[in-house]
């Protein structure tokens, strides 16, 4: 049999048996077949295998030495590439000056403002001497506990000096209230959400293959537009109530759905009640300094007879207004990864949230036009009978029945 010929047969055993070969099974099976093959067996054998000659003649001397093949070890001790941080002292410490310049580099780093990807890593690296590919770039973050990360909402902007002051305030009048047999609400405005063929985020089980098609792009239509959510959330019996509108959030469309809840829910659940107390946060439609927000306060108060306490969360804390994490945040769960295609939908949507702990939201379409500029004379805000408290009165007051 001609070179050529044992070459193609070396070649194809080679390949039938490479896959569950690990390195120094295949060392020996090219030495055993080059010492069967004669004197140009081992040049035979790296010209078909691909194996170098210095690995095939180890193999050679592994076997004439009689040396124990060890199953579980495909090197000895010690043996294998060094990582890259090993054979380059600086490397790790310039590459960590490059992910945290702040905490341990120089924040003038070329690297401050721009995306840190493995890849722009690694060529600022090579910049500095280092030989290196953005594969192992990932590697040495992994082993040095990085991870890719996302933005997380914490910072609240500057804190107002009385903010915990404000917020035990708020849990004493809630206890106070409760206590009473009185109902607390907690209201908010949901941010809005695009009507219509869009990408709602989330994802939901579908047929493989087969997800559903939305728009490319999130431009608004003119109808149906956009959908308004303001919410009630009723604290002492995990309900509540959200109107959907389609104009404007404005504090008459807030005070729309307050009265909206109190006469389809809140006066079935609370018959004697005399007061009610609305916790809200201090800006948007129910804003502390909203004059209409008090005007249409006054006009609910006179409609029911009820007295109608207000204490306001302290500027940059509306997140911890309770509504956010006891009822909206389900309604967005609920509808992940399913687009809105109608007022109609999102409607029935909110309407079939639920919770672990026996959450009842109920929802109603809103098709008034709620303009907005309307300005509050200085005559009408002194006609309110306005109770303002000793403690931040700003924050926390009540509107009497006239």
């Amino acid at each position: 049999m001609d070179e050529d010929a044992l070459r193609r047969v070396i070649q194809s055993k080679y390949q039938a048996l490479r896959s569950g070969m690990n390195e120094a099974v295949r060392r020996r099976w090219a030495a055993a077949e080059a010492i069967a093959m004669g004197s140009k067996g081992a040049q035979l054998v790296a010209q078909a295998t691909g194996l170098s000659l210095p690995t095939i003649r180890r193999g050679m001397r592994e076997l004439k030495q009689g040396i124990p093949l060890e199953v579980h070890r495909a090197r000895r001790p010690g043996g294998g590439r060094k990582k890259a941080t090993a054979r380059d002292a600086t490397l790790l410490a310039d590459l960590e000056a490059l992910v945290d310049p702040v905490t341990r580099g120089d924040p003038t780093s070329p690297l401050r403002w721009t995306c840190k990807s493995t890849l722009k890593l690694a060529e600022e690296l090579h910049n500095q001497g280092h030989g290196i590919s953005a594969h192992t770039v990932g590697e040495i973050l992994h082993r040095q506990g990085y991870s890719l990360q996302s933005n997380r909402k914490t910072h609240e902007g500057t804190q107002h000096p009385d903010r915990n002051a404000q917020f035990e305030y708020v849990n004493a009048r809630v206890k106070e209230f409760q206590g009473r047999g009185s109902p607390v609400i907690s209201v908010d405005a949901k941010k809005k959400e695009l009507v219509g063929d869009f990408k709602n985020a989330g994802r939901e089980w579908a047929p493989k293959g087969q997800p559903p098609l939305v728009r490319a792009y999130d431009f608004v239509d003119k109808e149906p537009g956009k959908a308004l959510l303001y919410g009630v959330y009723d604290v002492g019996a995990n309900e509540g109530w959200v109107r959907v509108g389609v104009t404007h959030d404005t504090p008459a469309f807030a005070l729309a759905t307050i009265r909206t809840w109190w006469l389809e829910m809140g006066i079935v659940r609370y018959p004697k009640a005399k007061e009610l107390l609305i916790i809200a946060d201090s800006g948007g439609s129910n804003s502390a300094r909203a004059r209409l927000w008090k005007v249409e306060l006054q006009h609910l108060a006179d409609e029911t007879g009820l007295r109608m306490a207000v204490s306001h969360l302290p500027p940059g804390t509306s997140k911890w207004n309770k509504i956010e994490h006891r009822m909206f945040c389900h309604i967005t769960h609920n509808w992940r990864g399913r687009p809105l295609e109608s007022r109609e939908v999102i409607v029935n949507l909110i309407g079939s949230t639920t919770a672990p702990k026996g959450l009842h939201i109920q929802a109603s379409l809103d098709m008034a036009d709620y303009p907005t500029g309307i300005k509050v004379r200085d005559e009408e805000l002194a006609a309110l009978n306005l109770k303002r408290d000793d403690f931040h009165g700003e924050w926390n007051y009540m509107l009497l029945p006239k």
